[in-house]
């Protein structure tokens, strides 16, 4: 915040509370002004166009870590273990070999396996002269120099590599899993998937569009089943056993839609 009567408040009660660190951000967060919406009606702007006065809260996408846990929760891959030493999750082939020593382990990039690509990003393996390509592209500092504030961009690579990066497509597929699951109505499904990933039901128009996307990929699926396999195939966590592919496919691209929406990627 910056009144300088809130600030001297805070501090106040930061010392009077023992310098409870998790106290004042528990007070912050619960705060009505922190949870407002970036919503506002005509006369907020009028009155307050430059939200000195925190009428309406701040419209930030998601950073990249979030983005990526975001995603895996919604798939039901995220692990969720505690501590534990930094774990190597998809990169792009050979990514180490120009900044490495040849014939040292400095260049060879060798990632992990199992529930280890899905451990929370905050146990993510970084190298400062390579960095991961997804956390740089969403702004994540490079570990160079002390960072008190992150910088947000909106370009069009960041689009691209949310709908074609392996680890978010791997995330679709589970939640396309976990919506074959829920319910064999298709509507339902639709739902399921909104209520998961935006914590709202889906309006009718939604499940609507949805559903004609769904039932669109559906039919080029059962054409090509080769090319169902292949949009199902990324990643390591197992295809589920029983699951008619072409369905699963055309459900992953659903998935893959929902969480690129404007309401998954940005806090409102």
């Amino acid at each position: 915040p910056s009144p300088p009567e809130l600030l001297d408040w805070l501090a106040v009660q930061f010392q009077d509370e023992g310098w409870d660190i998790k106290k004042l951000m528990q007070r912050i967060l619960l705060s009505d002004a922190f949870r407002r919406s970036s919503l506002s009606a005509p006369e907020q702007w009028k009155h307050d166009p430059e939200n000195r006065y925190l009428a309406r809260g701040p419209r930030l996408r998601l950073d990249a870590e979030q983005l990526r846990d975001a995603a895996l929760l919604a798939g039901g891959l995220l692990q969720m273990k505690m501590g534990g030493k930094g774990v190597k999750t998809y990169q792009p082939p050979n990514i180490w070999e120009p900044v490495g020593f040849r014939g040292s382990n400095t260049a060879n990039y060798k990632r992990d396996n199992g529930d280890a690509l899905y451990r929370r990003s905050l146990y993510t393996f970084l190298k400062r002269t390579a960095p991961a390509p997804f956390m740089a592209n969403f702004d994540a500092p490079n570990r160079e120099q002390a960072c008190y504030r992150r910088e947000r961009s909106n370009t069009p690579l960041q689009a691209l590599q949310l709908m074609n990066d392996v680890q978010f497509f791997e995330a679709a597929r589970g939640l396309a899993t976990r919506m074959i699951a829920a319910t064999p109505e298709t509507g339902g499904r639709v739902d399921f998937a909104y209520r998961v990933v935006l914590s709202r039901p889906p309006l009718p128009a939604e499940v609507s569009l949805l559903e004609a996307f769904y039932q669109k990929g559906l039919a080029k699926y059962r054409k090509t089943p080769a090319e169902a396999s292949a949009a199902v195939g990324f990643g390591d966590s197992p295809v589920p056993k029983g699951l008619d592919i072409p369905e699963l496919a055309a459900w992953t691209l659903v998935a893959n839609l929902i969480l690129n929406l404007d309401e998954s990627i940005v806090r409102n």
